[in-house]
């Protein structure tokens, strides 16, 4: 996977908001969950709440981005959008682009290892 925090492509920036709309929304049913005990905390949901829609806005951003940058086809760009409306459906849909060759270099895994031959040592 390399280095998660290494946003240097439309790609990479993708999966790296994905991930953290999946969190967001963890945070937020926790929140929720807080919200419903018998002496309510309802602090945790206006925060992880304020959180999660500024999250969820830049992931429909990105998603418009990537989309544009790597020439998706408009079923790819809805599947990205509507990813974002269930719990955890953002990181469903990355691993499942990547594996359907939607992310670009993130589609790639393991291509650069067998370019180069090894050199034997004597």
């Amino acid at each position: 996977m390399g280095n998660f925090f290494d946003l240097s492509t439309v790609a990479k920036r993708f999966r790296f908001i994905a991930v953290l709309e999946a969190i967001s929304w963890a945070f937020l049913i926790v929140g929720m969950v807080f919200k419903r005990l018998p002496e309510p905390v309802t602090w945790p949901v206006k925060v992880f709440g304020m959180t999660h829609g500024i999250i969820f806005i830049l992931f429909v951003i990105m998603a418009i981005v990537a989309a544009r940058e790597l020439k998706w086809s408009p079923l790819v760009t809805v599947l990205a959008l509507l990813s974002s409306i269930p719990p955890f459906f953002t990181v469903l849909f990355e691993v499942l682009a990547a594996r359907f060759g939607k992310l670009g270099e993130l589609s790639n895994t393991g291509a650069g290892d067998t370019a180069a031959p090894a050199t034997a040592s004597s």
